[in-house]
């Protein structure tokens, strides 16, 4: 008999993240639903071992509480399933309300959602749900702590360090968690102004930007800034730090709800981030490909800044701390074409063709500032 499951939420991002994490946990498979109406023909229509339940199922209305009469049917047509409702917006009454009146076994909150957390507890309520097995109900709510930086501080790290910049804490917490498995040191920021102060101050190997961020100056969701077309997602306050990490020579990935094609492509041309995926469609395993490959790109880089000569990588270092050739040759104490003849050698040694690109490979590899 098939171990299924059903996640019910309207936004169709948590829907794909937690479906995922459900099949890895060992289930064979896991049904959707943005609705109430959805989820009872679901419910009504086969049984399932575990389900997750969001508490609002209307993003608009904060007062939505359908995830409870989604737990009321589960208790009513599929009482061997145990439930956990996800929410953001209960209020501790409703938590233990759903806990002690609607059946669920476990209340988490969304902006302190943690995947390693969720999963140990979603094994755990399969264990106990199996057959033979006695069931085991939780009795208080769930509350899975978000990392925080000094924790991932203390963790060995290898890769150095990286940016995460989304005014969702659920998805700062997953997208942060994921690069800490990855071996990177994680600093989080939710608003365009916290962002642009911790780059003008820190150096990072990876950043990983949404391009909208409600909680700073652009103050309209990306869902409903359709009206967007041509260059108008430059508007949005996560495409603005965009200039920030390119100019720094830091390989970003974008994740976001953004997925017109003319605005990807012009993302991908006009701030050469390193890659963009959909939260409509993110994958995790498709995440930690793409960090994955900027490691390999990285580390590549590193391979051809050690085919310069030492007066090369000075003159390359010179040049990233922003210096005309001028500058760097009275430094140096030589002369302008000697400078200019380094800096061919550079560019052809390291592939590129503009300053800009030598630039953020200097960066990127950490040379910057050093003689």
């Amino acid at each position: 008999m098939k171990l299924r499951g059903l996640v019910v939420d309207d936004d169709p991002s948590w829907q794909q993240i937690l479906r995922e994490l459900l099949l890895d946990a060992g289930l064979d498979e896991v049904e959707t639903a943005s609705s109430l109406g959805g989820a009872v023909a679901i419910i009504r229509n086969s049984p399932h071992r575990i389900s997750v339940v969001d508490l609002s199922l209307n993003a608009n209305d904060h007062h939505n509480l359908e995830g409870l009469q989604v737990l009321d049917s589960i208790q009513e047509y599929d009482p061997g399933c145990v439930s956990i409702l996800l929410t953001g917006y209960a209020t501790v009454q409703i938590a233990v309300s759903s806990l002690t009146e609607h059946g669920a076994n476990t209340c988490l909150q969304k902006e302190a959602f943690q995947r390693s957390a969720f999963k140990k507890i979603v094994r755990n309520i399969l264990a106990s749900a199996a057959p033979g097995a006695a069931a085991v109900k939780d009795t208080e709510i769930t509350h899975v702590p978000l990392i925080t930086n000094e924790e991932a501080g203390r963790a060995d790290k290898t890769m150095g360090s990286a940016i995460v910049i989304d005014d969702d804490a659920g998805w700062r917490s997953l997208v942060g968690e994921l690069l800490g498995e990855a071996g990177y040191q994680v600093r989080t920021c939710s608003s365009f102004g916290e962002a642009l102060g911790v780059l003008g101050r820190e150096r990072f190997q990876l950043a990983v930007v949404d391009l909208s961020l409600t909680g700073s100056t652009s103050t309209v969701r990306l869902s409903d800034r359709s009206h967007l077309f041509d260059d108008g997602f430059k508007e949005l306050d996560g495409a603005r730090l965009l200039n920030n990490t390119r100019s720094a020579g830091i390989p970003t990935i974008v994740v976001s709800g953004l997925n017109d094609p003319s605005q990807v492509e012009s993302i991908y041309r006009d701030y050469d981030i390193f890659a963009y995926l959909e939260k409509q469609t993110f994958n995790r395993r498709a995440f930690l490909q793409t960090v994955t490959e900027t490691n390999r790109v990285r580390a590549s880089m590193s391979n051809e800044l050690g085919s310069l000569t030492d007066r090369e990588r000075q003159v390359l270092s010179l040049l990233a701390r922003g210096m005309t050739n001028k500058e760097i040759a009275d430094v140096m104490v030589i002369s302008t074409n000697t400078v200019k003849r380094h800096m061919k050698a550079v560019f052809e040694k390291l592939n590129v063709h503009t300053r800009a690109n030598a630039v953020a490979i200097a960066v990127n590899a950490g040379l910057a500032g050093k003689n």
